[in-house]
């Protein structure tokens, strides 16, 4: 006996889709056709809903231990739940003490074992001092290695100078892990910012101008150079711009191992909207100009970018109410709208197909960092999965927000395709508003 029958969903894989059902047992899925004439103790009638893999979210911050009162593992996984995300890869930097050596690594960990809804794994952090780390960091088990190559905005989180990236890739490419960089120029961006501020900028306008699309050009130049002479697999995270798509792609297409990953904010909001909405949009690199939204849909339909991370970044709201547009926290907080803002904005109102998205937010994430089970729904794979109503219209609340402080910049906005019910390993962990924590 099966543990789960879902019958007659629209399963959607990146090379198949279909009309099916799927049994599920011991976590796995077990058995797929069509009509399946089995007995399970549970059966699940999706007729009318769309199954996807569970999206695999490999850019949250969940800053606990040390700062759970920006966002917990709790909250912020009950908020991942309820978008549909199965697994997520925490950074390493929002904690405290940031997950820069073993013992660290240990303590977050066992936190995500006792309050994790879904599969959690961590980034180890990069930073100047710590490459003696690396390969112990690598054997207890981080998904990858992150830096900064701009400021963090945590005093203990240091941006990596050249000569520590270089060295740290040469060893992260003997370990066969990955590094992720938030590339934006340090140089540019420090020393715009002394000048802005040396004349008394204050404003949102004034921010924006101190972090320029070639602040992030240069930078993702330079982590390709190194990170090809060093035979390095490089992550560039958070790409806001189509020039800075292009080279990535252009890179990969010449062979270099890297993929680049964009957020749903650079697909959605621009610069206008951050005049609108404040402190609430700022983040790093920034919401760019209208028309470079436009110019990331179009990069996303040529396959110039890979993956799609929510950079899912909370923080208490007084951290975002300042007259000093300098001084508010930048992060947005998007982990729960991933999905469904995909759905809007890509699949009905660009007509991008259901394959793509599950490529972008599960396929490709699995395979580049070596999640075989995981990204798929065909015999054998994990039983992560997310059934999704697309007839489904609904308007955003922050009452059916479950992170923290639900600063969520989508609240508000009409959407289409809702996520009904969220199973990790073979377990429904939420359900159209509800959980299971059992």
């Amino acid at each position: 006996m099966y543990d789960t029958l879902i019958r007659q969903a629209q399963v959607v894989n990146v090379l198949n889709s279909f009309t099916g059902d799927v049994a599920l047992l011991n976590g796995k899925i077990a058995a797929i056709g069509e009509n399946l004439m089995v007995d399970a103790r549970e059966i699940i009638d999706a007729d009318g809903l769309t199954l996807l893999p569970g999206l695999i979210d490999p850019h949250v911050h969940l800053n606990e231990p040390g700062r759970a009162d920006w966002e917990g593992i709790e909250s912020g996984t009950r908020a991942l739940a309820a978008g549909g995300v199965t697994t997520f890869f925490d950074m390493p930097l929002n904690s405290s003490p940031p997950v820069t050596s073993v013992a660290a690594f240990k303590a977050k960990q066992a936190l995500i074992a006792q309050k994790s809804l879904i599969n959690g794994y961590l980034w180890g952090g990069l930073v100047p001092g710590n490459l003696d780390e690396l390969e112990a960091l690598h054997a207890a088990g981080v998904i990858g290695f992150k830096a900064f190559m701009s400021n963090s905005g945590i005093d203990e989180f240091p941006a990596v100078d050249d000569l520590t990236l270089w060295r740290s890739m040469q060893i992260i490419a003997e370990l066969g892990s990955v590094l992720a960089v938030h590339a934006e120029s340090e140089t540019i961006t420090a020393a715009l910012t002394r000048e802005a501020r040396a004349l008394g900028a204050t404003s949102a306008v004034d921010w924006l101008e101190t972090r320029p699309i070639i602040a992030e050009l240069e930078a993702v130049q330079r982590a390709l150079i190194l990170a090809d002479e060093a035979d390095c697999r490089l992550y560039v995270v958070h790409i806001s711009s189509a020039d800075c798509a292009n080279l990535v792609h252009s890179s990969l297409m010449a062979g270099q191992r890297v993929i680049g990953e964009t957020c749903p904010h650079y697909l959605t909001f621009s610069s206008v909207d951050l005049m609108q909405h404040g402190a609430l949009l700022k983040c790093a690199p920034p919401l760019r100009d209208p028309e470079e939204v436009e110019s990331m849909w179009l990069a996303l339909q040529q396959g110039w970018l890979q993956t799609i991370g929510s950079d899912h970044s909370p923080c208490p709201p007084e951290m975002k109410q300042t007259d000093d547009f300098f001084d508010a926290w930048g992060g947005i907080s998007g982990g729960q709208s991933t999905l469904s803002v995909l759905l809007t904005e890509g699949h009905f109102e660009r007509g991008m197909p259901l394959s793509t998205i599950v490529a972008m937010t599960s396929a490709r994430v699995a395979g580049y960092f070596n999640l075989p089970n995981k990204g798929r729904i065909q015999l054998g794979a994990d039983a992560d999965l997310v059934l999704v109503d697309l007839a489904a219209r609904y308007t955003l609340t922050k009452k059916m927000l479950f992170d923290r402080h639900k600063q969520n910049p989508y609240a508000g906005r009409k959407l289409r395709g809702k996520v009904i019910r969220t199973i990790v390993g073979g377990r429904t962990v939420y359900k159209e508003g509800k959980f299971s924590d059992g």
